[in-house]
């Protein structure tokens, strides 16, 4: 099932969430190093559930942020909407705010699409 299209403004009203099971490491240069449960497909998960057990699905990866990467990471907080986030990085990077928000957009579309971040709509 698809999720439900939202318009460009209500996309960028969302709040992005850090997924609980993603692990953190930041290392001495101030980068950091996401550690992730790979996303399968559910039927190719299927297949292999039947010749393997549970615990092997669960295989992680890891995805190392540079430094603009890591500062958006950073202002991943639960609460600020995905317009919050640009605000304050073309702020931080003295950017022209469409700038910020196609760089901002992208990377976060990246995250959600590796599963390390979800979009949670704002009500009200």
């Amino acid at each position: 099932m698809n999720p439900p299209h939202l318009s460009r403004t209500d996309a960028l009203h969302c709040v992005p969430v850090r997924n609980p099971l993603v692990l953190e490491n930041r290392m001495d240069s101030g980068v950091i190093l996401l550690s992730y449960p790979e996303t399968l497909k559910p039927w190719f998960a299927g297949i292999l559930r039947k010749i393997k057990k549970e615990a092997e699905l669960r295989r992680m990866r890891k995805l190392q942020l540079d430094i603009l990467g890591t500062e958006v990471w950073d202002l991943v907080d639960g609460k600020s909407t995905v317009m919050e986030i640009i605000d304050l990085f073309a702020e931080l990077h003295q950017l022209y705010h469409k700038e910020a928000e196609v760089s901002v957009i992208q990377f976060l579309r990246e995250l959600g699409r590796r599963g390390i971040v979800g979009m949670k709509q704002v009500t009200g």
